[in-house]
């Protein structure tokens, strides 16, 4: 039996159409579709199946089988009654929790889970026939459309938008699945938010602050931004048009502004405040749904010091954010009073910045995915770091690599990665470097012992991508 697991608007809908694309004219004579809604019953389904079953239908979709109030008590009636009578069971649904629930307790080793909330760049680009890996930046992460026109009607195409995704396909996912789950009896310490209605409420919370954190990088106590402070050194440092514009602009205002903006304003109407208890627990459910992931930060310095980094599945939501901060920017006087020329400049480069974390994480992520036993990780020195290695322990090698949102290749970008001294310590922890690459925007050739690699041909030739999509 497979089931398709994902948010809504992640892909579960383009692979059942191409599942049944894929059956000859015989398997398409003796395969049926069923869609449950919000009034049916496990009973009424266990009935049809069993029509069906009578008529010598062999195959059956089931979608949206999670609307079902008792699915998750009641599914081990799709594996021990239909499939074996020989049935193949093809079930799908949005409330992907919901599905988790189930193959825990009823569905344990009796059916292939097919997780669809993440849609690796080599699907997004194959399917929806969008190629650019900035294109999956802004608006990766679901499949709701086909079209040319997708990114000017994507989920993510506004922050209204955006929300709207955050609180129907997530908030409300978690809520009602774990209202359906042992007649509500595991919401655990989430109890109180939910005898207080405002369980939905507390999910959009930490889905917001994971985005913030996420958009910040690092949200100091003071709320300065570290993308505006790592645009600003760049900008002055720029070779051919250097500016200290952002040096000059009301730095604590657009930063008061930008905190403004990514918080949640409804602390007034709050009667439960969040408790670390709290937040744990609805990160842990953000990540059985395959929304956030994490990647470790090592120190060479003390490689017992693991940080991570919170990674967004979905890209699309980390961008709406960070159109947030350029939101903030475009709201400083002196910088409006720039010349129209010199605020797309700073715009654009503010922009590039912030498009290159996002590249950052998405090839981490893709990475980690695609080689699951390796170990795939930043590592960091004094000074400088790597802005990816891949160890494999069992060749005990590692490939270490820079990544660069820019379309030019430059020296200064694999100046670490022939630095004797950093080389020399990564070998001596993770055996000998056995690759050295520049992943950017451009195309691919090799600057002697450094091969520079084009990002999207990296992603796309990545072995596994979009097989394996659980985090």
């Amino acid at each position: 039996m497979l089931v398709l697991c994902g948010l809504r608007r992640t892909g579960k809908t383009t692979l059942i159409r191409q599942a049944i694309l894929d059956l000859t004219a015989d398997e398409l004579a003796r395969t049926a579709f069923m869609r449950v809604t919000p009034f049916d019953t496990l009973a009424q389904v266990n009935r049809d199946l069993r029509k069906l079953a009578d008529a010598g239908f062999h195959t059956v979709f089931v979608d949206e089988v999670t609307l079902l109030s008792d699915f998750v008590e009641g599914a081990a009636l799709f594996s021990d009654v239909f499939t074996t009578r020989g049935m193949r069971l093809v079930l799908s649904g949005t409330d992907s929790l919901g599905f988790i629930f189930a193959e825990s307790e009823q569905l344990y080793d009796r059916c292939t889970l097919l997780r669809t909330t993440f849609i690796p760049y080599r699907e997004f680009e194959g399917v929806l026939g969008v190629e650019g890996v900035d294109e999956y930046l802004r608006y990766g992460g679901t499949m709701s459309l086909g079209e040319s026109n997708y990114n000017e009607q994507s989920t993510f195409a506004s922050k209204g938008s955006t929300d709207e995704y955050t609180e129907s396909a997530i908030a409300r996912n978690i809520q009602y699945s774990l209202k359906c789950y042992q007649d509500g009896g595991h919401f655990r310490s989430l109890q109180e938010l939910y005898d207080s209605d405002e369980l939905t409420s507390a999910i959009n919370r930490v889905v917001e602050d994971v985005n913030r954190r996420f958009t910040l990088d690092v949200l100091s106590r003071d709320f300065r931004s570290h993308d505006l402070a790592f645009s600003a050194r760049n900008l002055r440092q720029d070779r051919e048009e250097p500016t200290d514009i952002l040096d000059r602009i009301d730095i604590e205002a657009v930063t008061r502004r930008l905190r403004d903006l990514l918080e949640i304003r409804d602390a007034a109407e709050r009667t439960v405040e969040l408790s670390e208890g709290h937040v744990a627990e609805i990160r842990k459910y953000l990540a059985l749904l395959d929304l956030v992931a994490s990647v470790s930060v090592v120190s060479m310095e003390n490689l017992n010091d693991h940080r991570f980094r919170t990674i967004i599945s979905q890209p699309g939501l980390r961008y709406a954010q960070a159109e947030a901060f350029v939101e903030s920017l475009l709201a400083d006087d002196e910088f409006s009073d720039l010349s129209l020329i010199e605020r797309n400049r700073v715009l654009e480069r503010i922009h590039s910045e912030i498009m290159g974390r996002m590249m950052e994480d998405l090839v981490l992520l893709e990475t980690a995915l695609a080689f699951p036993r390796k170990q795939v990780f930043v590592l960091r020195f004094p000074v400088g770091e790597f802005d990816m290695v891949v160890f494999d322990p069992d060749a005990a090698h590692c490939e270490i690599y820079e990544i660069k949102h820019s379309t030019k290749a430059a020296p200064q970008q694999y100046r670490f990665l022939v630095e004797d001294g950093k080389c020399a310590q990564t070998e001596h922890r993770f055996g000998p470097i056995v690759a050295k690459r520049v992943l950017y925007r451009g195309k691919s050739f090799n600057e002697g012992e450094v091969e520079y690699v084009n990002v999207e041909e990296y992603l796309r030739n990545l072995p596994g991508a979009g097989e394996d999509r659980v985090l």
